[in-house]
């Protein structure tokens, strides 16, 4: 037979997370997404300009968890425009335009540093 006994409690370890649950505050994911948005519409290719200043954030809470989302707005004819630049589209006499990555290495230092921002509020606690 196997017998476990424990002694005290978790309030410490309760403590430290919910501590470290309020780490990243929405103060901080606000500027997160405005330096987001700024990444991307500065990354974002150039014919009118209309897609790079659609680029919008938003911040939402559910249950325990913070998001943060960029989405574009632009989008003709139920086409989202980011994406056809992104990922490439067809042309209606069957030619072929090769999408450019530009989001991923746009928005990924801004998601490094919430990373390492939380990363440095958890480990102060």
């Amino acid at each position: 037979m196997i017998r476990f006994q424990q002694k005290g409690d978790f309030s410490k370890l309760t403590r430290y997370l919910e501590r470290a649950k309020e780490a990243v505050k929405r103060s901080d994911l606000d500027k997160y997404g405005r330096e987001g948005v700024a990444a991307l519409s500065s990354a974002t290719p150039v014919d009118t300009g209309k897609t790079a200043a659609s680029w919008k954030y938003e911040i939402t809470h559910f249950h325990d968890t913070v998001t943060i989302s960029f989405y574009n707005t632009n989008i003709q004819n139920g086409v989202p425009i980011a994406i056809i630049l992104q990922y490439g589209h067809g042309t209606r006499n069957g030619g072929y335009v090769q999408g450019r990555d530009y989001i991923n290495p746009a928005i990924q230092p801004i998601f490094d540093k919430i990373l390492d921002a939380a990363w440095k509020e958890v480990t102060k606690l």
